[in-house]
């Protein structure tokens, strides 16, 4: 698989954008159900660029194949050594060790950043990407019982963090 991974830029923003609604309309992976509208998707991507936000994306053949984002926690002084961590990989481009090198690439932004604190949250479903995070030094603190609820349907979910 032929794929690079690189800091989000204003050239990638709408192939992020149809990357986010495919995974988001799976309806398994993210908090959202569908990609924002364009626009409000731009502005997201611009405003990170214009703070440095750790955001990497894959790109294969001109477009995005996956994303790693780690925003801010909050905007209080207590917190601005953590970030939260968000990861989505379209469907085919899974299983490929695509996913670890998007998130390497982004806990080396990080880093950079002067993060030394990283948290997310996954669905305890998703046993593939609880692996991943696994694998890459995260750890369970806690999970929080139906925390989603798509279609009707309650999910738990955990809380992993990574000390960087």
């Amino acid at each position: 698989m032929d794929y690079k991974v690189v800091p989000i830029a204003e050239e990638h923003i709408e192939s992020f954008h149809a990357a986010l609604d495919r995974v988001a309309r799976e309806r398994k992976y993210l908090a959202l159900l569908e990609a924002p509208p364009l626009e409000k998707t731009r502005a997201f991507i611009r405003n990170n660029i214009e703070k440095g936000i750790p955001q990497v994306v894959a790109v294969s053949g001109g477009k995005v194949i996956g994303w790693c984002d780690i925003l801010p926690i909050s905007d209080r002084p207590v917190h601005a050594h953590a970030g939260f961590v968000t990861l989505g990989l379209v469907a085919e481009f899974r299983g490929q060790g695509i996913g670890t090198s998007i998130l390497k690439g982004a806990i080396d932004r990080a880093r950079e950043r002067g993060l030394t604190r990283l948290e997310l949250i996954v669905r305890e479903e998703n046993v593939p990407a609880v692996n991943l995070y696994k694998k890459l030094g995260f750890e369970v603190e806690g999970l929080k019982k139906n925390a989603n609820r798509v279609d009707g349907v309650y999910e738990n979910a955990y809380v992993m963090g990574l000390l960087i």
